[in-house]
């Protein structure tokens, strides 16, 4: 299957379906958008090692303009997103404050987030964009907080980035090195998730130092 996405990988539709899943994601966080990502890298990549091996390319190298695309397009994404919930939540206002506020683990999440933010310390809004679920925690708590946009649009551009970058890159050496296979795909969100993990972890560690 991953070989039938290779001749279209670098097609509006792609770009669009990705987009669609990478926006919608911070509501519904169990969307796959991760997997489309880097599925699209591995099949374009798989694609061009192939066409290079019979040589159709020039070099067989990497399929840099798609590549780029591909990064630029889940960034993008990201950030709309990002902004949407933040709009969303910072209009809610005592809604949003209230459904929060109805966790103990969202409300510390979100008060750790806003001092942070003030601090000049967004990087946790680049850690949570890799951990399960942190992009809608940041996205929503960030408006409920009412931070600014000067205070919470560079991080999130930074993280969407960094994500997006970092998947792309992971679905392109899967496919360079194992071919546009399943196999290459499972390993690469196996990084992905070993990554979100990493996030959580580090997000943690201050929590942890101050309960000790």
């Amino acid at each position: 299957m991953l070989e039938s996405l290779g001749p279209v990988s670098g097609t509006p539709w792609v770009y669009a379906l990705v987009s669609l899943s990478i926006t919608l994601d911070v509501f519904v966080p169990f969307l796959p958008s991760g997997v489309l990502v880097i599925a699209a890298a591995t099949a374009a990549a798989g694609t061009r090692t192939a066409a290079g091996a019979v040589g159709a390319t020039v070099d067989g190298g990497a399929p840099l303009p798609e590549l780029c695309a591909l990064v630029l397009c889940a960034a993008t994404a990201s950030v709309f997103g990002d902004m949407v919930a933040y709009r969303l939540a910072r209009r809610g206002g005592d809604r949003f404050d209230r459904a929060i506020g109805r966790s103990r683990r969202l409300a510390a999440a979100q008060q750790r987030l806003g001092t942070a933010l003030t601090r000049g310390g967004g990087a946790i809004v680049v850690l949570a964009r890799f951990a399960p679920a942190g992009r809608s925690v940041v996205s929503l708590g960030a408006g409920v907080a009412h931070r600014t946009v000067r205070e919470f649009l560079p991080w999130s551009a930074l993280a969407g980035l960094a994500w997006a970058g970092y998947s792309v890159s992971l679905g392109y050496f899967g496919g360079q090195w194992l071919g546009a296979s399943w196999m290459s795909t499972v390993l690469s969100v196996c990084a992905l998730v070993l990554a979100g993990s990493a996030a959580v972890f580090l997000m943690r560690r201050p929590e942890r130092r101050a309960s000790a």
